[in-house]
């Protein structure tokens, strides 16, 4: 089946939902968040599957969300207004991605991710949604809009590292090799390229033969502890500084940059480490 950006399959009690949009290693399109979400209804829907596994195409897992069209592309878009901006316009957009990228955390059959490549900024808000990630040793994963352009609205960084490595990763914007997420215990578990199918079947036999309604009540157990925590309040407020970022001085000059010299340059220069032009000392 076939949800726009969005492959969905099903066989042996197992759903393979698919990240695919390989040419633009799977970067996330206005309509992926929805994609997702449809897919995961079905997953959730379809009784024949007891476990999920979520992975991208080609050679990425997800490179965040599609900067050609989000940052590139001269003018406004549903991320971007002309000042002053409305806050209120940015959040319904934004809150709609959480909410839809949230359906893998709510899925009631446990979830595994996949990551066989890179999950760089929305895309590492997808993986962190799922309920286990086994990753390539070799691929990266981080937040690097935390420099300047972002906040990472499913917030899930806290939740998964505790607050002295989340402010690290979060600090920094820093992409880490799968290797150093699972030495962290960002993941569950980091294996050679070569080896990455071999430990997700192994996982996903492991889980599959338990009854769909035991693995729905751990599931919902585990769940519930960090909701007890606050997580939907963290979650408004990450996806209302993510429109901040956005339309900060700093902000705007990322935009205004990647409009004259190309997205890959400006963030290479947001990234360099040296000031900012326009931000406030």
């Amino acid at each position: 089946m076939k949800f726009g950006d969005v492959l969905y399959e099903a066989r042996a009690r197992v759903a393979t939902i698919t990240l695919n949009r390989p040419e633009r290693y799977n970067a996330i399109s206005e309509s992926m968040p929805d994609d997702i979400a449809a897919a995961f209804a079905q997953a959730n829907a379809d009784d024949s599957v007891h476990v999920v596994v979520l992975t991208g195409a080609g050679k990425g897992f997800c490179g965040g969300y599609d900067l050609n069209t989000y940052a590139e592309q001269s003018g406004t878009n549903p991320a971007i207004q002309d000042m002053p901006w409305d806050p209120m316009l940015d959040y319904r957009f934004m809150s709609r991605c959480t909410e839809k990228f949230m359906a893998i955390w709510r899925c009631h059959k446990p979830v595994i991710a996949r990551v066989n490549g890179d999950a760089v900024a929305g895309g590492s808000d997808i993986a962190l949604c799922a309920d286990l990630i086994v990753m390539n040793q070799d691929a990266r994963i981080g937040y690097p809009p935390a420099r300047v352009w972002g906040c990472p609205t499913t917030a899930m960084w806290v939740y998964r590292l505790g607050a002295e490595k989340a402010k690290h990763m979060l600090f920094t914007g820093d992409l880490i090799t799968g290797r150093r997420a699972a030495e962290i215990g960002l993941v569950l578990e980091a294996v050679a390229p070569a080896a990455l199918d071999q430990a997700v079947d192994a996982l996903t036999a492991r889980i599959k033969g338990v009854p769909k309604n035991q693995l729905m009540m751990m599931k919902l157990l585990v769940n519930q502890a960090y909701e007890n925590m606050g997580l939907a309040g963290t979650q408004t407020i990450a996806t209302l500084f993510d429109g901040m970022a956005r339309h900060s001085p700093e902000g705007v000059w990322f935009k205004q940059r990647a409009e004259e010299v190309g997205f890959k340059r400006a963030v290479a220069e947001r990234d360099s480490g040296e000031p900012i032009p326009g931000s406030k000392k």
